[in-house]
């Protein structure tokens, strides 16, 4: 697969958006949604990527960003201003077929949207270990 413009991928990513639960939809007023080629070394190794793993080319799909706006405390987490960066090319790379690549496109958006409504890692392991987690892979 040939790759695509960041613009195209982003157009894949607003579709996975568009296609949310009116119920979930409606609770991302302050989450902005972007994508980026891929994470910078710094944001690598911000997230705990060693030396060893960079070099070997091991990356991030997604990244979930809740932005501290140096409200007081009692401003509750889910009213702060959120932000989830979707990388192209480490997905590209790893999914190059375009159904398995839409398929990860909307795991990593659901999975970084996961963390806005405050599950971790850990809970979403199921979810993230299962190659089609929706059952409609030919929706593609």
């Amino acid at each position: 697969m040939s790759r695509m413009s960041l613009r195209k991928f982003g157009r894949l990513v607003a579709r996975v958006m568009e296609t949310l639960p009116p119920e979930i939809a409606g609770c991302l007023d302050n989450v902005v949604v972007d994508v980026e080629d891929e994470p910078s070394e710094r944001t690598l190794r911000e997230q705990g990527f060693t030396d060893e793993e960079i070099a070997d080319g091991e990356s991030l799909y997604g990244l979930f960003m809740p932005m501290d706006t140096g409200s007081p405390d009692d401003v509750d987490f889910f009213d702060r201003p959120h932000r989830i960066l979707i990388f192209k090319r480490p997905l590209e790379e790893d999914f190059p077929e375009p159904r398995a690549l839409y398929t990860e496109i909307r795991k990593t958006v659901i999975h970084e949207l996961a963390h806005h409504f405050g599950w971790t890692d850990r809970d979403l392991e199921r979810f993230d270990d299962s190659p089609d987690p929706f059952g409609d892979v030919a929706e593609a």
